[in-house]
C-alpha cells in the first residue's frame, strides 16, 4: 500500500473518534494524510488542499453513490456527470435560488419558524433540537412540496431512517434493512401524488419539478420521487444539525451571539462559520476514474476516497487559529460562502455543490433571526454547552437552553 494503515492511524470508528473527531483530524493532518482504512474499504484524506481537489478535480466522479445512496433513494442527480447532470441540475436548480426562493418560498419559512417559536417563546426555557431544529426544515420542505403536514411524523420518520442508512459506517444490518423499507414506502407514498400534481399542477415544487423542461427533457416520476427523497434527507438533516450549531456556538460566545443579535445581517456569517468550524456533514465520498496522487501517496482507480470535511476546515494551513468560533475571520470568504466558490468545503464544491446551499441559508437567516428576537439572554440549561454526537453527520442531540421571553 502506498499509503499507512488504519493500525498506525486514528480509527474513525473507535468510541474515542466518535467522542472528539478533531484532535483526531490533527494527527491525520499532520501524520497520516492518506490512509486506507480497511473496516469501509476506503481511503481518507484530511488536508484541506486534497479535500478541495477530489471535489473540484473531475477526474474524481460520484460513482459511489451508487452503492451509497441509490439503495435508498433511487438514482439521484448527484450520480449524474456530464450533460446529464448539467440538463438536470438546470431542471431543479431555479426553484431554490432569486426569485422562486424569494417570492414562494420566503413566507413559507417564515411562517414555519414563527409556528414553532410561538409554542415555547412564553416558557423561558426550550430544548431546541426537539421543539425546533427537528421540526423546521421539515416543516419548510413538506410545505414547499405542496404535501400534507399532517403526514409530517411520516417524513421525519423516512429522514431519519435514511440518514441512519447512509450513516451506517459499520455496516449494522438493522440500520440497513429499515433503509430499505423506508425507499419502498416513500416510493408508494410519492409516486401517486407526482401522478396527480402532473395532471393537476399547482404552485409548489412538487409540480414546478413535473413540469419543467429543458431542451425536450423532463424529469420522470421517479427521477422526481428520488430528488424529493434526497431533498427531505440532505435538506433536513443538514439544516437541522446546523440550527443546533450555530445556536451552541453563539451562546458560547456571548460577544459574538451580541453581535449577531444587534445586527442580523449577521446571521450568515455565524453561518458560514459555523459550516467551517463544526460542519453538520464530516465526510463525503469519492471514487477517481484513475490513479491520482495526493499528499501520503496514490489512490488507485477505482477506490472509493472519503474526504473528512470537518478536518479540512480546519486545516492550519488555510486558516488561522482554526480551532476558534470567529464570525469576524478574515480568511473565510463570506461573500462567497453558499456558493461553488466557498472556500470552505461543507457544501462541497464544483459541479456538485449543494444544489439547496441558498435554500438553507434562507432558512437559518430567517429561523436565528427570529429566535434571538424571541429569546433575550441565552443560557445553557445545564450550565455548559452540550456534547456534539455523530461520525457522519455531528451536532449536539440537545440544545437546552433557558431565556428571558422578549416582551
Amino acid at each position: 500500500m502506498s499509503a499507512p494503515t488504519a493500525s498506525a492511524a486514528p480509527n474513525i470508528l473507535s468510541p474515542e473518534f466518535a467522542a472528539d473527531p478533531y484532535s483526531a483530524y490533527r494527527v491525520m493532518r499532520d501524520e497520516h494524510p492518506l490512509i486506507w482504512f480497511e473496516p469501509m474499504q476506503s481511503y481518507i484524506i484530511s488536508r484541506y488542499v486534497d479535500v478541495e481537489r477530489a471535489f473540484k478535480d473531475p477526474v474524481f466522479t460520484s460513482r459511489n453513490y451508487h452503492w451509497q445512496l441509490e439503495p435508498v433513494h433511487g438514482r439521484t442527480i448527484l450520480q449524474m456527470e456530464g450533460r446529464e447532470h448539467s440538463t438536470h441540475r438546470n431542471l431543479v436548480a431555479p426553484a431554490f435560488r432569486g426569485r422562486d426562493l424569494m417570492t414562494k418560498f420566503v413566507p413559507v419559512i417564515e411562517q414555519n419558524s414563527r409556528a414553532l417559536i410561538d409554542a415555547f417563546r412564553a416558557d423561558g426555557q426550550v430544548d431546541l433540537v426537539g421543539q425546533y431544529a427537528t421540526r423546521f426544515p421539515i416543516n419548510v420542505i413538506v410545505d414547499m412540496l405542496g404535501l400534507p403536514k399532517a403526514d409530517h411524523l411520516h417524513f421525519h420518520r423516512w429522514y431519519t431512517s435514511i440518514m441512519a442508512f447512509l450513516s451506517n459506517l459499520s455496516g449494522d444490518e438493522r440500520a440497513a434493512a429499515d433503509g430499505l423499507r423506508t425507499k419502498a414506502e416513500f416510493e408508494d407514498y410519492m409516486i401517486p401524488i407526482i401522478q396527480a400534481r402532473r395532471e393537476n399542477p399547482g404552485d409548489d415544487l412538487l409540480s414546478t419539478l413535473c413540469s419543467a423542461e429543458i431542451d425536450g427533457v423532463r424529469m420522470t416520476d421517479e427521477e422526481i420521487k428520488a430528488f424529493c427523497s434526497l431533498l427531505l434527507t440532505a435538506g433536513g438533516e443538514t439544516t437541522d444539525k446546523a440550527i443546533a450549531s450555530v445556536m451552541s456556538n453563539l451562546v458560547q460566545h456571548p460577544e459574538q451571539l451580541q453581535a449577531v443579535r444587534e445586527d442580523h445581517s449577521l446571521v450568515s456569517a455565524a453561518f458560514a462559520e459555523t459550516l467551517r468550524y463544526s460542519p453538520p456533514v464530516h465526510m463525503i465520498m469519492r471514487q477517481p476514474a484513475e490513479d491520482v496522487e495526493l499528499s501520503g501517496g496514490v489512490v488507485e482507480a477505482g477506490k472509493t476516497v472519503t474526504c473528512l470535511i470537518g478536518a479540512a476546515n480546519r486545516d492550519p494551513v488555510k486558516y488561522a487559529n482554526p480551532d476558534e468560533f470567529d464570525i469576524f475571520r478574515t480568511d473565510l470568504d463570506r461573500g462567497r460562502a453558499y456558493t461553488a466558490g466557498a472556500n470552505h468545503t461543507a457544501f462541497c464544491l464544483g459541479r456538485h455543490f449543494c444544489v439547496g446551499a441558498m435554500l438553507a441559508k434562507t432558512e437559518l437567516d430567517t429561523g436565528i433571526a427570529q429566535l434571538l428576537d424571541a429569546m433575550h439572554d441565552i443560557r445553557f440549561a445545564d450550565g455548559a454547552p452540550p456534547p456534539e454526537h455523530g461520525v457522519f453527520t455531528r451536532a449536539p442531540a440537545s440544545l437546552r437552553l433557558t431565556f428571558t421571553p422578549a416582551a
